[in-house]
């Protein structure tokens, strides 16, 4: 019971520490906090819309509101980080704040959602949803929702890449609440699929008794060839053969012809 009760009284003390800057960054334009404890001490980091109305000149204005931190809600050697945000129009708390601060101006609250959905979904949201209600035209309580893209109202992608923004507008009729829901636009949702390209065709490998068949083939061919050249060869020796025996022949009748010369010299 202790650690479930240190937690929920840090979680507490967060959401405590969430209104009070709200209240105190208002005019600079609160965009969320995070709290984050290191060896150092406590890291608070603000996103704001305007950075330098937090900060202040020469820094006076941080160092207060660090010292105010520090004393009421007794965090250990808290450090604020300051962070401007970087598309408004796309962070859900800036654009509730904005909503409610033109719906105490007098703006429709018609005109007003419309106008602020429009701008989300120009930014570059993938959906978006705007919830005002309270006694917008009457003495009855009624609520107007202005939606438009993809919304997830459960789920993972609910958790995941849903980002939700909550102010009050105070008017006279009495209050009205604001909340303002984005989709990031990097969310890739489960039921989109993407089809990759068709990939090109890979040849078919030759299987081995087909390359068995092709050797022999040729091995067949090899000895065809050889044997052609065998007998070419013994052809050629025949003739050779023959010739040689021609010309012994011829040599023996010129040797019968010298002597049948000398002995005709002789007589």
């Amino acid at each position: 019971m202790a650690s479930e009760r240190k937690f929920v009284t840090e979680n507490i003390r967060r959401v405590l520490l969430k209104e009070f800057l709200m209240k105190e960054v208002d005019r600079a334009g609160f965009g969320g906090v995070e709290v984050q404890r290191t060896p150092m001490g406590t890291r608070v980091t603000l996103i704001t819309e305007r950075p330098g109305m937090v900060i202040g000149r020469r820094g006076v204005a941080i160092k207060n509101l660090t010292k105010a931190i520090e004393e009421r809600f007794k965090f250990d050697n808290p450090q604020i980080e300051v962070q401007e945000a970087e598309n408004p129009n796309l962070n859900a708390q800036i654009m509730a704040e904005k909503l409610a601060f033109a719906l105490e101006r007098g703006w429709h609250f018609r005109r007003a959602g419309h106008s602020t959905v429009r701008r989300i979904m120009d930014a570059g949201a993938r959906g978006c949803q705007v919830v005002i209600s309270g006694k917008l035209t009457g003495q009855r309580h009624r609520t107007e929702k202005f939606k438009e893209g993809y919304i997830k109202f459960c789920g993972e992608p609910r958790l995941k890449f849903m980002k939700t923004g909550f102010a009050v507008a105070k008017l006279k009729p009495g209050v009205i609440g604001v909340r303002v829901e984005i989709m990031d636009p990097q969310a890739k949702l489960p039921d989109e699929v993407e089809i990759l390209p068709p990939e090109k065709a890979v040849e078919k490998l030759p299987e081995l008794a087909d390359v068995l068949i092709v050797r022999e083939e040729k091995r067949e061919d090899e000895t065809a060839t050889e044997a052609g050249e065998s007998s070419d060869n013994a052809s050629s020796n025949n003739l050779n053969d023959q010739n040689n025996d021609g010309n012994e022949g011829v040599s023996i009748s010129n040797e019968q012809i010298d002597k049948n010369d000398e002995e005709l010299k002789e007589v």
